[in-house]
């Protein structure tokens, strides 16, 4: 994977992150920037997959399970989102020593 995250790579909700479901999809809002982004229903099931904790790799492996898509395409168009997420400080990488399984 690339800017520093890698599959075992668990992302944190920061304090100041809000969030409201809209019929299936969610806004983001980050109170302390003032930054909203918006999810589809796919982006969604990823944002609850991270509010659990899991690893990128987890998170990975339940959307294989959950939709038609390829290895390689999920993959991408996870980390495509959560270079966004992360650029936008919705989401922060934390070490695997910061999340107790």
């Amino acid at each position: 994977m690339r800017d520093g995250l890698s599959l075992s790579t668990r992302l944190q909700i920061p304090d100041g992150i809000v969030h409201r479901d809209l019929e299936g999809e969610l806004v983001l809002l980050n109170l302390n920037t003032g930054v909203y982004f918006g999810l589809d229903p796919v982006g969604t099931r990823i944002w609850h997959l991270l509010q659990n904790q899991h690893s990128l790799q987890q998170v990975l492996n339940t959307l294989l399970l959950e939709y038609e898509v390829t290895d390689a395409q999920c993959g991408q168009d996870l980390l495509d989102l959560i270079t966004q997420l992360l650029s936008k400080g919705l989401v922060r990488a934390s070490n695997d020593n910061d999340v107790v399984a």
